[in-house]
């Protein structure tokens, strides 16, 4: 296809799964900050009928989602290392090269365009690692605060690590603030995310929100 004169190529970077799991992320994030902030801090007041419960259907959305997130992080670190499109793997390769970091730096500034191996430059992709490893830490603050609720079933078996994993945390208070933490890194982090998203579609053309959406990418042709 051309554009003003330039052509660009078609290129395909994500697969179904991969796109369908980041809105599933995506989705069950913003459901989670809004449930878990009427969890702390209830700010609708129910019906005065005994059959409403609102708090009650409030926590089963947060468990809902909370479980969707849990399955969505497993699933996407799986298809990361074992994927057969290693497109996510080959952004590793610029995060060991100093080289790319300069030149992703260098096009913040309007100096110079993006060149990476893979489909992330080395400050996207430590961002995204960063966020991953708080998906699983949220998820994990999450299972403790579930399992010292809910005794049977799920609960009953994570019994014996998440009793471990609250006293090594410093008890289940300590545990509650810490899953409050991540929840406002996540936050911020959706806020950055989507500024640099729609910015990055201004800036290179490329890599921004559409990609996401359809799997695919344009890029300039050399000629």
């Amino acid at each position: 296809m051309s554009k003003a004169g330039v052509s660009y190529q078609q290129v395909k970077i994500f697969g179904a799964a991969v796109r369908i799991f980041h809105w599933l992320r995506a989705l069950s994030i913003v459901a989670l900050v809004a449930t878990g902030f009427y969890i702390a801090w209830p700010f609708v007041v129910g019906s005065a009928s005994t059959d409403v419960l609102v708090q009650g259907w409030i926590r089963f959305s947060h468990l809902i989602f909370g479980f969707i997130l849990c399955a969505v992080t497993l699933a996407r670190a799986y298809l990361y290392f074992f994927s057969k499109n290693d497109i996510e793997r080959r952004s590793l390769q610029d995060v060991l090269n100093y080289r790319s970091w300069i030149i992703q730096i260098k096009s913040y500034f309007w100096m110079g365009h993006l060149d990476h191996k893979g489909v992330y430059g080395p400050l996207q992709y430590m961002t995204y690692l960063m966020i991953s490893v708080m998906a699983f830490l949220i998820c994990i603050s999450g299972l403790i605060l579930y399992a010292n609720i809910y005794h049977e079933g799920l609960g009953g078996a994570l019994w014996g690590a998440a009793s471990w994993c609250t006293e090594l945390l410093g008890g289940l208070a300590q545990v509650r603030i810490w899953h409050h933490y991540i929840t406002w890194v996540f936050i911020i982090f959706l806020v950055i995310h989507v500024y640099m998203a729609v910015w990055m579609g201004i800036r290179f053309k490329h890599n921004s929100v559409d990609s996401i959406v359809s799997g695919y990418d344009y890029h300039p042709e050399k000629h």
